[in-house]
């Protein structure tokens, strides 16, 4: 009950504090309602809650359908579960940079998480520097590497993924995950931060050779893309970017995958609360939820900023959960909230 008061009353405060240009924003328990809209989407009374803290920085949720959901703690090089009885466990370490030496920099795990349409996760390495899948829910299973290299150059940081219909994989790709997380690193082989795709990931032999020569470059104009999502008929691909511009990206989706031509779906440059576009979903009614200034940023399928989900910290990722997909996990520097929607998520 402490710790849940406690939240609630620094949701309000960081509310109260910001001011748009048309005024202060309509909030409810941490909940900033800019357009009636939102009231479809988080009910009166709607709540954020504190499922576990004690961390420095979480990424990557994702449900597994036996119940239970699952995240990165990057700092600590670990995958992370939260299990049904609300305890959270460690799943896997390392899960990203695996050398025998001390990594040197600051985010040395995984980043975002997803499953295939078998249900096997598959995972973006980060400071790993590949997109790795596990062939069972075991931690000890064979791990397949899909990718790690473009062109024979090794990638930067695979950061979000997300799967299409016909088994292929996009995933994104910064430097976030490298040692100075700049585009100067020494370790940086690709002068660009591109967002890929792996055309028929999902048959990929398990524990066969990664399939770099089928690999994709379809975005290589964004600074630091990140986040990664498709609207639910799969026609248009969501991607943002987190800096110096914060912007979320909207690219229609050609029959064999490829990518038109891309359009500024919202920028929040101005915002200058802390955090920036990050890890995003989309519920069935195509609403985007995603990480952004200030929490989670809740857009309508044209683009209208809806409302946020306030946080005490930046934001990182969310996930839909639970039994029925209505329930939001929310990752963010250090800790791991949840909080009741509507309408069901979409998940894989």
């Amino acid at each position: 009950m402490l710790l849940k008061a406690t939240l609630s009353l620094i949701l309000l405060a960081a509310a109260a504090i910001h001011v748009s240009g048309d005024g202060p924003p309509k909030s409810h328990d941490g909940i900033e309602r800019l357009a009636p809209e939102i009231s479809a989407i988080l009910p009166a009374g709607a709540h954020v809650d504190a499922v576990a803290s004690g961390y420095t920085w979480t990424e990557g949720p994702v449900w597994v359908h036996s119940g239970y959901l699952l995240f990165a703690e990057i700092t600590s090089n670990s995958i992370r579960k939260l299990g049904p009885d609300g305890n959270v466990t460690i799943f896997m370490q390392p899960s990203g940079y695996t050398g025998g030496a001390p990594y040197g920099g600051r985010e040395p795990g995984s980043n975002g998480m997803t499953l295939d349409a078998s249900g096997r996760l598959t995972v973006a390495g980060h400071a790993g520097r590949s997109i790795w899948r596990l062939e069972s829910l075991d931690p000890h299973a064979t791990r397949t590497i899909l990718a790690d290299a473009y062109r024979g150059k090794r990638l930067n940081s695979t950061n979000d993924l997300v799967y299409r219909s016909d088994g292929s994989l996009y995933f994104t790709d910064p430097p976030y995950g490298l040692r100075t997380q700049n585009d100067s690193d020494p370790a940086k082989e690709l002068a660009i931060n591109g967002v890929y795709r792996i055309s028929g990931a999902s048959s990929h032999k398990p524990g066969a050779p990664p399939a770099n020569a089928s690999l994709q470059l379809l975005i290589k104009n964004l600074p630091r893309p990140n986040g990664i999502a498709f609207s639910p008929d799969e026609k248009f691909l969501y991607v943002d970017n987190s800096e110096p511009q914060k912007l979320w990206m909207r690219y229609p989706v050609h029959a064999d995958g490829s990518l038109g031509e891309g359009v500024v779906f919202f920028d929040a440059t101005s915002d200058r609360r802390p955090g920036a576009p990050d890890g995003m979903k989309v519920d069935q009614r195509g609403n985007i939820y995603s990480a952004g200034p200030g929490g989670v940023w809740i857009f309508s399928p044209s683009g209208k900023h809806l409302g946020t989900i306030l946080l005490p910290h930046p934001a990182s990722n969310v996930a839909w959960g639970d039994a029925d997909a209505k329930t939001l996990y929310i990752t963010d520097s250090g800790e791991l909230f949840r909080i009741r929607i509507n309408i069901p998520g979409i998940r894989p």
